[in-house]
């Protein structure tokens, strides 16, 4: 018996992406520069800085530690990428 009121689809049901997922490398490389100055910002104590240092440190960590992940999971996806064409045109010789 269908539910009522349920909606249906055929897409696999994946919830939202999170706001860092289509920013490729260069974007990577953006954000551990920007989080870079983050830390530089806090450091040297500029307008804008939290009155308890800790706090402007971890939100400056934080984005570069995306920018770290989302880096590496580009370059092991190339390097995945060129060991499986090197396996695919050795195979086939």
């Amino acid at each position: 018996m269908p539910d009522k009121g349920v909606e249906r689809s055929d897409d696999q049901g994946h919830g939202p992406v999170p706001w860092w997922a289509d920013l490729g490398v260069w974007g990577a490389v953006a954000l551990i520069v920007l989080g870079a100055l983050a830390a530089l910002w806090v450091s040297f104590r500029l307008p804008g800085t939290p009155e308890e240092p800790a706090t402007g440190y971890y939100g400056a960590a934080r984005v570069i530690a995306i920018g770290l992940v989302i880096v590496g999971g580009g370059l092991l996806n190339r390097r995945r990428a060129r060991s499986g064409a090197a396996g695919e045109t050795s195979g086939a010789e």
